[in-house]
């Protein structure tokens, strides 16, 4: 078994190394990370933006491209969470309380370096431990029959509805918004028109690319515009160096913090927020020097940088392994990630390394050059960096809107999918306005069709007995685990909350 990983993860590489694969990743990673550094411009908005416009690339270069995103827009992620005390995303928080404490005591420079090696170290472990849990997850996975398939796609239901977003309703509310949108169009079985008002552009379905486009980039360009956010001060940048204590106090941070990511980006209900949170709690704890940490009123300590940023990369590369094992999407990107391999007729799950092994393999591949090249891009142009940070926010939004219509337009050259867009933004900025979670939107949208389609086939295959569901164990076991994350979250936070 290993012979073979190793043997496809050569094959990977030698794909992976091609002068063309190489410049897609250099241009992931480097506008992964320029997305990262400004705030509020996320890896999944940028993904969503680049679909329509990647249509005519080959699936491998593709999902390079935006894996290189992906990764980047979470090293890059640390320079405004640290120079600003703007996280761009929640699971760069604590990067920003304690390396923005340290940018203030005039120390941007060795958080910024904990926070880009940290992030290589923590990747690159993570990729390994990738390389290795993903065949035997796929091979396991390859047990699955329509009744499984159908229990995954619930639970990725649950999951991606509960964790994602304030709460629990509001998330089952995205969804079912999903669900309703992927029910639009000529039904597969009967050929029935559904719910397409009479519109013959809506006969084949509501565009994943549009839908996708218009909740993520649209809407974040109105919402920006509308309400803006308040600039942060932006500290100046010591040599982006670390001394030796730095690293004596650095790399046991980055070994924790791996150890402690990779388990939850595995868990379909995992997400980077909590391994960062708890990473951030065991530092806190372990350190020789409690008092430097700004949550206790000092001018922030190392560790407090080096373990979360460890375990947010961590977790992140760990996330590939459910989506492309499962087909389950743990996050906002993920989801736009399963509607890339969407646009290409790919389905990740159980067969994708069987029907698509030299893809998937590249793509792993590619993790690790990445990750080099992260490195090798972030230290030197950190600099570069803080200039972009000056880049006024109405330039942005209106850069968004531009590229999200273009994209729209090139998909077909409709005005009903403007229209569309323009519809769906607006709805993404009511969503946004009052906390609702985008992803399940996109989940529901791609995983209904499909969650239809399996519970069809099981009940065909049982003769109409619903029980198949229950009485097949590793369909009991997912209906055990879909409880518990929807009955779980609620008792533990009402065990919080004191009496």
């Amino acid at each position: 078994m290993l012979a073979e990983t190793l043997a496809s993860l050569f094959a990977g590489f030698a794909s992976a190394l091609s002068p063309l694969n190489l410049l897609w990743a250099f241009v992931g990673c480097l506008v992964g990370t320029a997305i990262g550094v400004l705030p509020g411009i996320g890896p999944a908005l940028t993904v969503a933006m680049l679909l329509p416009l990647t249509a005519k690339v080959e699936p491998a270069s593709a999902l390079i491209l935006f894996a290189g995103i992906y990764y980047g827009a979470m090293f890059g992620g640390s320079t405004s969470s640290i120079l600003m005390n703007t996280p761009g995303e929640s699971a760069t928080l604590m990067t920003a309380v304690e390396g923005n404490a340290m940018a203030r005591a005039g120390r941007a420079g060795p958080a910024l370096a904990t926070a880009a090696i940290g992030s290589f170290v923590a990747g690159t472990l993570a990729t390994l431990l990738l390389t290795l849990v993903a065949p035997a997850a796929a091979g396991f996975a390859l047990r699955f029959g329509p009744a499984e398939y159908f229990m995954v796609m619930v639970l990725a239901f649950t999951t991606v509805s509960a964790v994602l977003g304030s709460s629990m309703l509001r998330g089952l509310t995205s969804l079912f918004i999903g669900l309703g949108l992927g029910l639009v169009g000529i039904e597969a079985t009967s050929g029935q028109v559904r719910y397409a008002m009479g519109l013959p552009e809506l006969y084949d379905g509501i565009d994943i690319v549009v839908v996708a486009v218009g909740l993520f980039a649209v809407a974040e360009a109105l919402h920006g515009a509308l309400y803006p956010r308040p600039a942060g001060a932006l500290h100046r940048v010591s040599q982006v160096r670390m001394s030796r204590t730095d690293w004596r106090r650095s790399w046991p941070a980055w070994l924790r913090g791996t150890g402690i990511g990779f388990p939850f980006g595995l868990i379909p209900a995992g997400g980077a927020e909590i391994p960062t949170f708890l990473s951030y709690a065991a530092e806190r704890r372990l350190s020789r020097q409690p008092g430097e940490f700004a949550t206790r009123g000092g001018d922030g300590a190392i560790e407090g940088v080096a373990g979360p940023e460890a375990a947010n990369n961590a977790a992140v590369t760990a996330a590939l392994a459910p989506l492309l094992t499962l087909g389950i999407p743990v996050s906002s990107t993920t989801a736009i990630l399963l509607a890339a391999f969407q646009n290409y007729n790919l389905q990740p799950g159980p067969t994708l390394m069987q029907t698509s092994g030299p893809l998937v393999w590249t793509l792993i591949a590619s993790l690790y050059l990445g990750n080099l090249m992260l490195l090798v891009l972030n230290l030197p142009l950190v600099g570069l960096w803080v200039r972009v940070l000056r880049v006024p926010a109405p330039l942005l939004h209106g850069a968004i809107l531009v590229f999200a219509t273009l994209g729209a337009w090139s998909l077909r050259q409709s005005w009903f999918d403007l229209l569309l867009l323009m519809l769906v933004g607006l709805l993404g900025l009511v969503m946004r306005r009052y906390d609702f979670p985008t992803a399940p939107v996109i989940v529901g949208l791609i995983l209904g069709p499909m969650a239809e389609k399996q519970l069809r086939n099981a009940l065909s295959i049982s003769q109409g007995d619903w029980s198949v569901f229950l009485t097949r164990p590793l369909c009991a076991v997912l209906a055990v685990v879909i409880v518990a994350v929807l009955v779980l979250p609620p008792l533990l936070r009402r065990q919080r909350v004191p009496q």
